[in-house]
């Protein structure tokens, strides 16, 4: 589960630090896209289903995998409930959904108690990882992500689900 606030579109980093990558404009809001989280995006998508996991919802294919490179389309989570950033749970029911009794990951920005606490309940391998808003998916999470895969049993593949989808 890949959220895209504070792990692909960064803010908050201070004036002349600014991380590799590209201001573009999205819906009419600027968005500052990382270089490097699309290259470990990229390079993780061989060893997980990549699924946005996003206030953005659909909008993410719309613009992010001809920006970042990625494969296009991606699944997508939508949600009933208004996100808030410092309220990631509001993203739980969305995501226990789709990934079931599946192993999953999930990069955010904006975990909270709910969040780990949910983790840490569920039957399946799971695996939250954090990223700071100013610097995204970097080298560090991606190994995290990497070495936890390869020490993961492998799950049947699920069923291609259309991204238009809302379910």
């Amino acid at each position: 589960m890949v959220d895209i606030d504070g792990v692909i579109s960064l803010f908050g980093f201070q004036a002349g630090t600014r991380p590799e990558g590209s201001f573009h404009s999205i819906d009419g809001i600027p968005h500052f896209l990382s270089a490097a989280a699309a290259k470990h995006l990229l390079a993780l998508s061989p060893l997980f289903e990549l699924v946005w996991a996003s206030g953005w919802e659909e909008k993410a294919n719309d613009y992010l995998p001809h920006l970042l490179g990625l494969p296009a389309p991606l699944p997508y989570l939508t949600f009933e409930h208004s996100p808030g950033r410092s309220n990631a749970h509001w993203k739980l029911g969305a995501i226990e959904s789709y990934a079931s009794d599946r192993p999953l990951a999930w990069i955010d920005d904006a975990f909270n108690e709910a969040c780990h606490e949910w983790a840490r309940e569920r039957h399946a391998p799971t695996l939250l990882v954090q990223t700071a808003p100013h610097a995204g998916l970097t080298e560090r999470e991606a190994g995290m992500l990497s070495d936890w895969a390869g020490t993961t049993p492998p799950q049947a593949p699920r069923e291609p689900r259309d991204p238009r989808d809302p379910r």
